[in-house]
């Protein structure tokens, strides 16, 4: 049983990050090893917030679908669930990464602006 959404975000997020963990890496790489392609490789080589959202949400789509052609009796329908719960949860703590990020921006942007109403440039 594999978790290539996960093991895909985690490549994407150490790209983005620019995290150098060759163990970590290399795990993840091997658990993608018979991945299909498609959602699941654009995710792990990502290298943008925007597109890691992009393309977690295909491979979320993707399996959607999985779970929806797998009958509730086969023994990897309950694993297929709980995987989509795992990634969904993931899906949400991404987007708080971005959202973070862009309050930091705008926080940044304030400051800069601050700075010039109190210390006017001449001009």
């Amino acid at each position: 049983m594999s978790c290539y959404e996960l093991e895909a975000l985690r490549l994407g997020l150490m790209n983005v990050l620019g995290t150098e963990d060759r163990s970590t890496r290399e795990h993840a790489e091997k658990e993608l090893a018979d991945a299909p392609d498609g959602p699941i490789d654009a995710l792990a080589n990502a290298q943008t917030l925007s597109e890691i959202e992009r393309h977690l949400d295909a491979a979320l789509v993707d399996l959607e679908e999985e779970i929806a052609t797998t009958d509730a009796d086969d023994p990897e329908y309950d694993y297929l669930r709980g995987r989509l719960v795992a990634v969904r949860d993931a899906e949400r703590a991404v987007h708080r990464l971005t959202d973070q990020g862009e309050s930091v921006l705008d926080g940044l942007g304030e400051a800069h602006d601050v700075l010039h109403e109190t210390f006017p440039a001449d001009e």
